[in-house]
């Protein structure tokens, strides 16, 4: 990702006084934060599973005095620290790991296997960081109830299950989380980055990340001998059409200006040489901001699919079934530009121009955007922490190779530079938000 520089740098907010000594508390509790990081790191579990990861926080926020909440949602937590009056500040971790075997070679590796519910033997790595997300989540905890005498407020802090999934989000407010506990003014949230050095910040204002929606094609057609494929309708062939008019839908269907994303990832037909199978299935991922957007890539491929088999002479009762996966839906993350502008020049002010930096939005997803999604009352920002070793950053710049990216079995991110970041980070900004008098 190319980095742009921070724009309208002039005016740079003083730093509060109570938050002055917030990095020299960071670094007090470093050596403690980094054994749980590689507690959480060598013990990942998958989404719907995080049952040992919530236990720790939960026992964390408790031993702090933070009322707790547990199996929010399916394993997720919620902790609240009252604290006087003033705003509601959420601050959110995700907790799952992902079915990937860890090749770092890395002390501390990942070593777990699991059975996943689809019967898959598999690895399983935190190998989108949520490790360390969650381990900041522990020393901003730590931070706000240590210091109760700079801030005035409602602390709501909680544990996410299923990010990967696009479901936990949706899960824990279907289970009540702004019925059963304080409903909140600010969310705040930060995810580490594979595409810059570690220890830098970047913000995105409005748009951040996309919609994500999964589709199934299920094309259908009618069977037969490879060496006679007159008598037969053929599914790879039509299946191999609607691939190709698909990219239609963003190349001539959709606004220049617009983003929008149509993959097809799978495709799986027949088992023989020369046997032309009766069905072929597609599995897309299909991208976007807006929800106008969404909805006319979602309608278009069922439209492109049935136009195609019309097309090809198929009959109505072989017509190809389009599924919408709506349990795994994520929506886009929308960050309140004027909150992010705002944080962004606090962040300035604290960790130099030289470190925050705004970045363009990106095609990947993110569940977070749901907690201010339907309320507009609520103020949203979640941020980039980077966490490759500037070492390595170097390297690879120098050499021209590509870096491991988050989901990558080698992605192996300075986690001591981002959990003292994003923990000072979000700790300075609740305490901006949540002002003392």
């Amino acid at each position: 990702m190319k980095l742009t520089a921070v724009a309208a740098l002039a005016i740079i907010l003083p730093m509060p006084v109570a938050a002055q000594d917030i990095a020299a508390e960071v670094g007090k509790q470093m050596p403690s934060l980094m054994k749980i990081y590689d507690d959480f790191h060598a013990n990942p579990e998958l989404s719907f599973m995080e049952v040992r990861s919530a236990g720790i926080l939960a026992a964390e926020a408790r031993g702090l005095g933070f009322s707790v909440a547990e199996k929010v949602g399916g394993t997720g937590i919620v902790a609240v620290m009252e604290n006087g009056p003033g705003p509601v500040v959420l601050v959110r971790a995700d907790m799952d790991a992902l079915p990937v075997t860890e090749q770092t070679g890395l002390p501390g590796a990942s070593k777990v296997r699991v059975t996943t519910k689809e019967g898959v033997e598999t690895g399983v790595m935190h190998a989108c960081g949520h490790d360390t997300h969650m381990t900041a989540w522990v020393g901003v905890a730590r931070l706000m109830a240590a210091h109760k005498d700079r801030w005035s407020g409602t602390l709501v802090m909680i544990g996410q299950p299923a990010e990967e999934r696009g479901a936990g989000a949706r899960m824990m407010l279907e289970d009540g989380l702004y019925t059963r506990f304080p409903k909140p003014d600010y969310a705040l949230a930060f995810h580490d980055a594979a595409q810059f050095p570690a220890g830098m910040i970047g913000y995105t204002p409005g748009y951040a990340l996309a919609n994500v929606d999964s589709v199934d094609i299920l094309v259908k057609g009618v069977g037969g001998h490879g060496a006679y494929p007159q008598t037969t309708k053929d599914p790879i062939v039509l299946a191999s059409r609607i691939v190709t008019a698909l990219q239609t839908l963003v190349a001539r269907e959709v606004s220049p200006l617009d983003s929008a994303v149509v993959t097809v990832g799978s495709f799986h037909a027949g088992a023989k040489h020369n046997i032309i199978p009766d069905e072929a299935r597609l599995q897309l991922t299909v991208r976007s901001y807006t929800d106008e957007v969404r909805t006319h890539l979602l309608d278009g491929i069922a439209r492109i699919a049935k136009g195609e088999a019309i097309a090809a002479g198929l009959p109505d009762d072989k017509m190809p079934e389009v599924t919408v996966d709506r349990n795994e839906f994520t929506p886009s993350t929308y960050n309140t530009p004027e909150l992010t502008r705002d944080m962004a020049e606090f962040l300035t002010g604290r960790f130099g121009a030289a470190r925050v930096h705004q970045l363009p939005p990106v095609m990947g997803g993110e569940d977070f955007g749901r907690f201010s999604r339907d309320d507009k009352d609520i103020q949203s920002l979640i941020f980039w922490v980077g966490g490759v070793p500037q070492a390595e950053f170097d390297a690879a710049k120098k050499e021209g190779r590509t870096l491991p990216s988050l989901h990558s079995p080698f992605w192996a991110p300075d986690a001591h530079a981002v959990v003292s970041t994003a923990t000072e980070a979000l700790t300075a900004m609740a305490m901006k938000l949540m002002p003392k008098g």
